[in-house]
């Protein structure tokens, strides 16, 4: 099967290991809007980003969920992979903000290739401080910065990782990645718009820079 190794984890993995990627892997196709992975799932598989963008949720008692941090092409999520070496159910949900392609690698697999290629040993440790980052800046954000504040950095964020300054969200797609509500994102989408930040239309959103 075609996975495109060779354009997104070549100069990553030695070539012994893209090999036993290449004859392992599970490569899957998903659209925006696919739910990869869901909360109280049993994961068995790491799953490789090829292309696409993947948001990263977290979900509250009520059901209310909080983003935490994008996967991007040649990402992949360290909580899942927690939950596999860990044999533990999903405390996350992976929803897909683009269509994509990723490639799912069996435990086993993963596990042993951790004592046999050094170049998977950094990428699984690299891709846990990356995502700690990740959380952390989350965090900070929103110990330390006002709801409006938080919405500009949300969209910008988004913008980076779509790489388009037109987003398709609503106004309640940012209430509930942000954990709030809508008449307020509503209002303060209106006020980043007076300061001429960004555009709104209708079920879209343009963002002026990042």
């Amino acid at each position: 099967m075609e996975l495109k190794l060779t354009q997104t984890f070549t100069g990553i993995f030695e070539s012994d290991l893209l090999k036993e990627i290449d004859k392992h892997a599970k490569l899957v196709q998903f659209s925006e809007g696919d739910i990869i992975i869901d909360i109280d799932q049993r994961v068995t598989q790491m799953p490789l980003l090829i292309d696409g963008v993947i948001k990263i949720l977290r979900e509250d008692e009520n059901g209310d969920e909080l983003l935490l941090y994008y996967l991007e092409s040649g990402d992949t999520c360290a909580m899942s992979m927690n939950c596999c070496m860990g044999n533990s159910k999903s405390e996350i949900r992976a929803t897909a903000e683009t269509e994509g392609k990723l490639l799912l690698i069996p435990i086993e697999k993963m596990e042993l290739w951790l004592g046999q290629f050094g170049s998977w040993r950094r990428f699984v440790f690299d891709s846990y401080n990356i995502r700690l980052h990740e959380m952390l800046e989350a965090i900070d954000n929103l110990a330390f910065m006002n709801l409006e504040e938080r919405i500009l950095r949300h969209l910008i964020d988004k913008a980076k990782v779509t790489q388009t300054l037109e987003l398709k969200s609503t106004h309640y797609d940012i209430a509930n990645e942000l954990h709030t509500s809508r008449v307020v994102v509503s209002r303060l989408l209106k006020a980043l718009e007076k300061q001429g930040k960004i555009k709104l239309y209708r079920n879209r959103i343009e963002v002026k820079e990042i």
